[in-house]
């Protein structure tokens, strides 16, 4: 009784909030909660409730919908990653087997009651909220980039009515005045000396990004074999009573890894040719410096190092 009403209120939130999916059809919630995780429609209902709160709310985690059952533990393992960034008040969410929490049909109306809440109340919060005037700029990137520059430099805050090529100015002569005071080599030479067009700039973006791109399949392909690695611990009878705790201990610290990179055309700007001297990480001469007693213990047979790392793979694979 408690699960149909939960149900009806949960298809009228949905409606008021422009939900057009298929589970707005008869029967077709019940059976998509009843089955959890493990139902591909349940999962694009939660990443898209997810994907509206990411719109009005800076969230760094993010919930992907599935497309078939044996996807259930890692989408489990997202969600647990999102409600510990939210504080989800609901301990039936966040604590217990984070691979069956969303198996239970409760725990499923609870999860969608709870982000249908969040979303509704960031959408009042937007409609509310008066409108921030322009010249404020209190909350935008660029002002607390210029601000930081400003303090950094000493400077005193500028007048309202200043332009924006007396304030650049302004930041320009309070640079050389600074760099002034330091040894020649102090700062070093910029690393990128040629001057650029429009035309080049546009490139060099699409460069970053297309590096950027890649960089975020590596580092998801990286947290995905962490968190198997860390599911791997609790296979074994004696470590499935400490699941808990390892979730406590662990996903604090699982929420705060992102996949986005933060380099932007910025730190090109930024580079000093410092940056372009390349180390080797193995030479003789390194080796006369960096070599330790730890080295001179035996490691494990490389056969069974490379079966482990297929296994890993295998599985990193499989899921």
């Amino acid at each position: 009784m408690e699960c149909d009403l939960m149900e009806t209120d949960i298809l009228e939130s949905l409606e008021d909030l422009g939900y057009k999916g298929p589970l707005l059809e008869d029967g077709a919630l019940s059976q998509a909660v009843s089955a959890g995780a493990s139902s591909p429609e349940f999962t694009k209902l939660c990443a898209w409730l997810v994907s509206e709160l990411r719109v009005l709310c800076k969230l760094e985690e993010n919930v992907q919908a599935t497309n078939s059952p044996s996807e259930a533990e890692e989408f489990q393992l997202e969600v647990s990653g999102l409600l510990g960034e939210m504080n989800c008040p609901y301990l039936s969410l966040t604590s217990g087997d984070v691979t069956k929490r969303l198996l239970i049909q409760k725990n499923c109306l609870l999860l969608l009651t709870y982000l249908i809440s969040e979303l509704e109340a960031a959408r009042m919060l937007c409609v509310n909220a008066p409108p921030k005037k322009a010249q404020e700029g209190g909350g935008s990137e660029v002002f607390q980039e210029l601000k930081g520059i400003c303090i950094a430099l000493g400077m005193s805050k500028p007048p309202a009515n200043i332009t924006m090529f007396q304030f650049f100015s302004g930041i320009e002569k309070k640079l050389k005045e600074t760099l002034a005071k330091v040894p020649p080599n102090h700062v070093g030479k910029p690393l990128l000396k040629k001057p650029m067009g429009p035309a080049h700039w546009e490139k060099i973006e699409a460069i970053n990004q297309a590096i950027a791109n890649e960089y975020e399949v590596r580092r998801k392909l990286l947290i995905k074999r962490l968190d198997v690695t860390v599911q791997s611990f609790g296979w074994s009878d004696r470590a499935k009573s400490q699941t808990e705790k390892l979730a406590k201990v662990y996903q604090p610290k699982r929420s705060v890894l992102s996949p986005k990179s933060t380099i932007s055309v910025a730190h090109l700007l930024a580079a000093r040719q410092d940056l372009s001297k390349i180390l080797r990480t193995s030479s003789g001469s390194i080796r006369e410096k960096t070599a330790c007693a730890i080295n001179k213990v035996i490691r494990v047979p490389l056969i069974f190092s490379n079966k482990c790392f297929f296994c890993c793979c295998s599985h990193v694979c499989i899921h």
